[in-house]
């Protein structure tokens, strides 16, 4: 079954108004670093929101005191409606499925419980935390906002979870109950996850990040929100989505990486791929999938720009690529060729891109990618 991007949102470092945002990566520009210090006496650097991105978001009882991850994904989630021209109502409301995609949950909470029971012992945990612990507030704040009864669901992964979530509102729409599916993933940035990310020697200290440098450096996180509107009709078609594979070890990636392209470009090569790479042992997987299997295509790295986002990096991958189709332009300060190994230095390129392949090889041994093309 077919199905295409009907309406797209974005919550990023850079802003969330997607044409804006968008002319700002095709002007070569990235994300201002922040830096956040834990009580351990490490410092990292990250990726943040600016406040204005989310300053549009209407005011809700819901939101009142939820966290950063639960407001990003509604800006994100709104956004994608009215890109779409749509608006719920009691009836349409009922013919829509929502899937949130998530990683690491509402961190700002859970570092809160997390200290108490540190401090205090397990019994002193509060039962009040709960509710914003769990991986799927989000998912309910935006449902009940948006007046989603019926199909809402949760999925939680790694870096690939987008993607992952994307293959299951797939599933979803082959039900003639449903005319649309709103698929969001968020993530929040905080000393707590910095720490455990540092400890399993993934970030680097500082910007910037550097896709396929070798040997890599690190990744730095961000956080935000990418949502995209599903329907049966659009400008953009998702082809195919591969719901890929898992690596138990890092060595594994790379093969795990290879079947996830040779399932992509089996049918069609694609002029353009957006990639994951994120300054980790990623690239150098997505590297050999590129030049095995679409050696000619443009290759475009968004994190440089934008940072990891994990839970929200599928689908800011997917939302440029359907931009570079749109478009016809490709931000090149984050282009690289895998024929000759080098970088463009032009800011952006008109290359009349056709299809795109969105490749997403998560930390945490989770793979899958997607292929859109221009109806």
């Amino acid at each position: 079954m077919s199905l295409c991007i009907a309406g797209m949102g974005w919550v990023t470092p850079l802003g969330s108004n997607v044409g804006e945002v968008w002319q700002r990566l095709l002007n070569g520009e990235t994300a201002t670093a922040g830096s956040i210090a834990s009580p351990l006496g490490h410092a990292y650097s990250i990726y943040p929101v600016p406040a204005g991105a989310i300053a549009k978001t209407p005011a809700h009882p819901r939101l009142r005191r939820s966290s950063a991850i639960s407001r990003f994904a509604v800006a994100a989630g709104l956004a994608a409606l009215e890109d779409a021209g749509v608006k719920l109502d009691e009836e349409t409301a009922t013919r829509t499925a929502l899937i949130f995609a998530v990683s690491n949950g509402g961190v700002i909470y859970t570092k809160k419980f997390y200290h108490e029971i540190v401090e205090s012992g397990a019994k002193a945990a509060s039962p009040l935390l709960f509710p914003e612990t769990v991986f799927n507030a989000p998912a309910s704040h935006l449902a009940a906002i948006l007046g989603i009864a019926g199909a809402s669901y949760t999925l939680v992964g790694d870096g690939a979870v987008g993607i992952l979530a994307l293959k299951m509102a797939e599933d979803l729409m082959a039900s003639e109950t449903l005319d649309r599916c709103l698929v969001v993933g968020a993530e929040e940035a905080d000393w707590l996850l910095c720490d455990a990310y540092r400890k399993w020697r993934l970030l680097r200290s500082s910007p910037p990040l550097e896709p396929f440098a070798q040997p890599p450096r690190g990744t730095i996180l961000s956080e935000g929100a990418g949502a995209l509107l599903l329907g049966r009709s659009g400008e953009i078609q998702i082809e195919k989505v591969a719901a890929g594979t898992n690596f138990r070890r890092q060595s594994e990636a790379r093969d795990c990486v290879g079947q996830v392209f040779a399932e992509l470009c089996l049918e069609a090569e694609p002029d353009l791929v957006l990639a994951s790479a994120n300054g980790t042992f990623i690239d150098e997987a997505e590297r050999a999938a590129v030049m095995e299997h679409s050696p000619r295509a443009k290759i475009y790295a968004l994190k440089r720009a934008l940072g990891e986002s994990v839970g929200a990096s599928g689908l800011w991958q997917s939302i440029a690529a359907a931009q570079s189709l749109r478009t016809q332009q490709v931000p090149q300060d984050c282009r690289f060729s895998m024929e000759n190994g080098t970088e463009s230095s032009e800011r952006s390129d008109r290359s009349q891109p056709q299809r795109a392949v969105v490749s997403v090889c998560g930390l945490n041994q989770q793979v899958a990618g997607l292929r859109l093309a221009l109806n």
